[in-house]
C-alpha cells in the first residue's frame, strides 16, 4: 500500500507515550507523507522494530522505560525486582572490598583481590545462567574454608571472638566486610527462592557463604598476628 499524507494522519498511533506510524512490510510512503512525519517528529516503526523489549508478564516496548531495567537479553523487569536488588548488593559488596583494600594492611591486598575477582564472577553466573565454578580462595577450597572458619583455634591458635573496638581498624573493617557479604547472601536467597520456597541457585548462595567464611578467617588471622 502507498500511504499519502492524508492516510498517514489517520493512522498515527500512541506507543509508550510517543506518536508513531506503523509501516507494514512492503508498504511505502509518498514524499509528502514522509516529510510530514519528519516535521511532526513521529517515528516510523516496522513490524521488526515495533517490539524491542518484553517483560515476564507479557508487556511489549519499543523504547525501554526508565523504571525498567534488563533482567537478561531484551527482557525487562522493574528495578525493584529481587534479582536486580541482588545485583545491587553485589555492586555494594565490590565497593566494600575495594574500600577495604585501600585502608587495610598490604598483607591483605592479595586475599582481598581474590575475593573481588571471585565476587565479580557471580554477576556473570546470574546474568548468563552459568554455574559458579569451584575455586580456591587463599589456597583453601570450599570445604577447607568452612572447616577453618568453624575451628580457628585448631588452625590458627585463635579461638572465636566477639569483635571489640580495641581490635583495631583492620579487624573492624574486615568485620564490616563480612556483614556486607551476609547482606548480599540474604539478597541472593530472596532473588532465587521460587514460589515453593526452593532455592534455585544454591551454588551462588554457597559461594557467598564461603566468602563470609574467608572474611572470618582473615579476621582470625589478623587477631592472631598471622597475616
Amino acid at each position: 500500500m502507498l500511504y499519502t499524507e492524508e492516510n498517514v494522519r489517520a493512522c498515527i498511533r500512541n506507543q509508550n507515550g510517543k506518536r508513531v506510524f506503523p509501516l507494514a512490510q512492503g508498504d511505502r510512503l509518498t514524499p509528502s507523507a514522509r516529510d510530514w512525519l519528519k516535521s511532526e517528529n513521529i517515528s516510523i516503526v516496522t513490524p521488526q522494530a515495533a517490539v524491542s523489549y518484553t517483560t515476564p508478564f507479557g508487556g511489549d516496548f519499543s523504547v525501554k522505560p526508565e523504571e525498567l531495567t534488563h533482567l537478561h537479553g531484551n527482557v525487562l523487569v522493574p528495578k525493584t525486582h529481587p534479582r536486580i536488588a541482588f545485583r545491587g548488593m553485589i555492586d555494594a559488596l565490590e565497593a566494600e572490598i575495594l574500600l577495604c583494600q585501600s585502608i587495610c594492611d598490604d598483607a591483605l591486598s592479595a586475599p582481598l583481590q581474590e575475593m573481588l575477582d571471585f565476587t565479580r564472577t557471580l554477576i556473570r553466573a546470574d546474568v548468563l545462567g552459568e554455574p559458579v565454578k569451584e575455586t580456591t580462595l587463599c589456597g583453601l577450597n570450599e570445604d577447607e574454608l568452612r572447616e577453618h572458619s568453624h575451628h580457628p583455634e585448631k588452625y590458627y591458635g585463635q579461638a572465636h571472638f566477639l569483635p571489640h573496638f580495641r581490635d583495631g581498624r583492620t579487624v573492624l573493617q574486615l568485620n564490616r566486610l563480612r556483614t556486607v557479604v551476609r547482606q548480599t547472601e540474604l539478597a541472593c536467597c530472596r532473588a532465587f527462592t521460587d514460589s515453593c520456597g526452593k532455592c534455585i541457585r544454591p551454588d551462588i548462595v554457597r559461594a557467598l557463604n564461603r566468602l563470609s567464611s574467608l572474611c572470618w578467617i582473615l579476621m582470625i588471622r589478623c587477631k592472631a598476628g598471622k597475616l
